[in-house]
């Protein structure tokens, strides 16, 4: 694949499409397999994991809901260390078992900051499923139960992650050059 410019910046292919839904199916696969008699709800975070959240949810063969939930801590290349909550979660999670989809966990902020939310709502399993995760820039911990992809901790774009808006809409992720 060819490099792609996005605004000022240069960014060069990563993962193909192909190698991302042939893992996309194992994590369904897997999820398929833990929740075989359960009814989990996925909670997709915003903007980012779209592509991945319909992916994922294509693949999955047990009965399932989903919802989506908008948390914000970017902004261009730099997290801003503030995380914002735009569009609000409405469903009751009491008992139920949750699985967060997230397309990237880097530092962890975010879902650091959201889960004792979601906790305090008693759902009987609460779970993350992560497209990439950078273990490098892992500030805050987390459990993470599904991850895709373990990367260096490089600047990404592609597959719904953008750089200030664009690149959400190609089909492979692309590496910072």
């Amino acid at each position: 694949m060819a490099p792609v410019k996005l605004h000022d910046k240069t960014f060069d292919t990563y993962l193909s499409e192909e190698v991302i839904q042939e893992k996309i199916k194992e994590l369904a696969a897997q999820i398929n397999s833990d929740y075989a008699d359960k009814k989990p709800l996925f909670i997709a975070i915003l903007n980012g994991s779209f592509m991945f959240a319909a992916d994922l949810f294509k693949h999955l063969t047990v009965d399932a809901e989903i919802c989506f939930i908008k948390l914000a801590s970017y902004k261009g290349m730099k997290s801003s260390g503030n995380v914002v909550t735009a569009i609000g979660l409405d469903q009751d999670l009491f008992g139920r078992d949750i699985i967060i989809v997230e397309d990237i966990v880097d530092t962890g902020k975010t879902l650091h900051n959201f889960l004792p939310k979601l906790e305090h709502q008693q759902p009987a399993s609460l779970r993350i499923a992560s497209l990439l995760h950078k273990p490098d820039a892992t500030e805050f911990p987390l459990e993470l139960h599904y991850v895709g992809f373990s990367i260096p901790n490089k600047f990404v774009v592609g597959y719904g992650l953008d750089y200030d808006g664009l690149g959400r809409n190609l089909k492979e992720i692309y590496q910072l050059a």
